[in-house]
């Protein structure tokens, strides 16, 4: 469903969700590629202006709705509490999920579509990339915050709404499949890259090794720990809030952390073509650790905190994986804007694994300094 056709359907949704005061303007809002975005504006006498973010949930990424919006009002619900206790903003330091005039946190419109609405978090911004260390400092602090208030959260009580998302192993085969029906004649012309996977298999066992014998602990984990999920505020620069909850299901501490490294970490674009650009910045994986770990304030394991410079690899390695399996089956997946452009994306973090590998030494020194 396109934008102007969300827009029709926009009315009907606004008028069944408990909103307080005078609907002023509804907008779109942001730069997001899956859901639809608005802002609302609503007046009140005598109170001014509130704002609310409504948005349509995109049923063909999340195939279950419901359980999608049961996994983020079980956490934001806890999390409220855990902020109260703490003493902090629940206002500002969670999303806040305003419910339907049934008392659901979502609507269901007459064709089907599913939609939901928070509390716009005022006087905060997100950032698209890394600009300066601070923010990237910021963002660390935040994830490890938000592991920190939820340790105790049953991770297991979750639903798993994108089913095999980290399950690196499964990717594994259907990328060795790929490559063996091979259907676009690409394989190759690649090899190189397809040796790469294969000549690094034991890093798929890596995680599900340790926690099939009891050494890693599942947490409830966010799985787009990049930095423009993070509310920064405005006249602070400190890290507000956590948002974008869709893919927050069970999975493994390290594996948020990496892919906060395999993305922000990063010296150039996830597209780069010229690789000599291509490299990880050992100041902010310092600066990241750093932040990280503080704001776990202890929660992690000593075996999770082992397998941080590990999770940033793994991370990595999984996601040039996947674009490598794109080119070579037709480029479905991933949107490209060009001929080739999955693989320049594999190929940007083949050579971040390559980097990664290189100072692993480095890696792991400043992850004990942090750690111990």
């Amino acid at each position: 469903m396109d934008r102007e056709y969300a827009c029709s359907k926009r009315e009907e949704a606004i008028s069944n969700f408990r909103f307080v005061g005078k609907l002023e303007s509804a907008t779109p809002y942001g730069n997001g590629h899956i859901n639809d975005t608005f802002l609302l504006v609503f007046s009140q006498p005598d109170m001014g202006n509130h704002r609310v973010i409504l948005q349509r949930l995109n049923n063909e990424i999340f195939k279950k709705p419901e359980e999608v919006m049961a996994n983020i009002l079980g956490v934001t619900s806890y999390l409220k509490k855990q902020i109260i206790a703490n003493n902090g903003d629940p206002d500002r330091e969670t999303l806040n999920i305003i419910l339907t005039k049934d008392g659901k946190p979502f609507y269901k419109d007459s064709i089907g579509s599913y939609w939901r609405a928070y509390f716009f978090i005022e006087g905060a911004t997100c950032f698209e990339k890394v600009e300066k260390e601070e923010d990237f400092y910021e963002s660390a602090y935040a994830f490890g915050h938000f592991q920190m208030l939820l340790s105790d959260y049953p991770a297991d009580t979750l639903y798993e709404t994108i089913v095999g998302f980290h399950d690196t192993a499964s990717r594994f085969e259907t990328f060795k499949k790929v490559v063996q029906a091979d259907v676009c004649g690409r394989a190759s012309a690649v090899q190189e890259e397809i040796n790469f996977v294969l000549q690094r298999e034991e890093l798929i066992h890596i995680l599900p090794d340790m926690f099939q014998a009891g050494k890693l602990p599942l947490r409830v984990t966010h799985n787009d720990t990049k930095l423009n999920n993070i509310m920064i505020d405005n006249c602070t620069g400190k890290a507000v809030c956590v948002i974008d909850l869709d893919t927050v299901m069970p999975g493994f501490a390290v594996n948020d952390f990496g892919d906060s490294i395999r993305f922000g970490a990063s010296t150039a674009a996830e597209d780069e073509r010229d690789l000599e650009k291509v490299s990880c910045d050992m100041a902010l994986f310092e600066c990241y650790v750093k932040g990280y770990l503080k704001g776990c304030e202890g929660k992690l394991t000593d075996t999770e905190v082992s397998l941080l410079a590990a999770g940033a690899k793994l991370m990595t390695f999984e996601c040039g994986m996947r674009f490598l399996t794109d080119y070579l089956d037709g480029d479905h997946y991933f949107k490209i804007h060009r001929e080739g452009h999955n693989l320049d994306r594999c190929r940007t973090q083949f050579k971040l694994v390559q980097d990664m590998e290189n100072k692993w030494d480095t890696m792991t020194k400043i992850v004990e300094k942090y750690g111990s």
